[in-house]
């Protein structure tokens, strides 16, 4: 699909992953679960809202953390948006470039849902954090049906 306006592109950023795309680990402390995906999950996101001509990324070190730029074409037009990491305690500079992206990515709304308090009950998403719960949510928001709004979208 090729999307015609920014509300188009939007939705489909914005759009949850599928629970089984989502991982958890917990937080500072053992504290509460906290939800992710990976640098291919948003890659793949990437691909299908812009194809794979339709986005680029690029990245450079400032102090001692990796920033990523991510430019996504619009249409016609680029838009850039960046954001940055430390070095992962796992893969060093490797984490540090694919936190960096996903950084970038929530700009464009990419799994930006996942910051909400209530999106997450442990493991468990809020229905409007699931694909399907979220297009009940859209499709109610603009007046049409399910299958009309995802028929909207292609």
């Amino acid at each position: 699909m090729t999307p015609q306006k920014v509300k188009d592109y939007e939705r489909l950023l914005k759009r949850p992953f599928p629970i089984q795309s989502v991982s958890f680990r917990k937080g500072p402390g053992q504290g509460k679960e906290l939800a992710y995906i990976t640098a291919r999950d948003v890659m793949q996101r990437l691909d299908e809202v812009f194809g794979i001509d339709g986005w680029q990324d690029e990245y450079s070190w400032v102090g001692n953390r990796m920033i990523c730029k991510l430019h996504c074409k619009f249409g016609s037009t680029w838009i850039a948006k960046s954001d940055g990491a430390d070095d992962t305690s796992i893969e060093g500079a490797k984490g540090g470039i694919s936190d960096s992206l996903k950084r970038a990515s929530v700009k464009y709304g990419i799994f930006r849902y996942a910051y909400h308090p209530g999106a997450f009950n442990g493991r468990q998403p809020a229905k409007w954090a699931t694909p399907e719960g979220y297009d009940e949510v859209m499709a109610q928001r603009e007046g049409a049906s399910v299958k009309e709004f995802k028929k909207a979208l292609g």
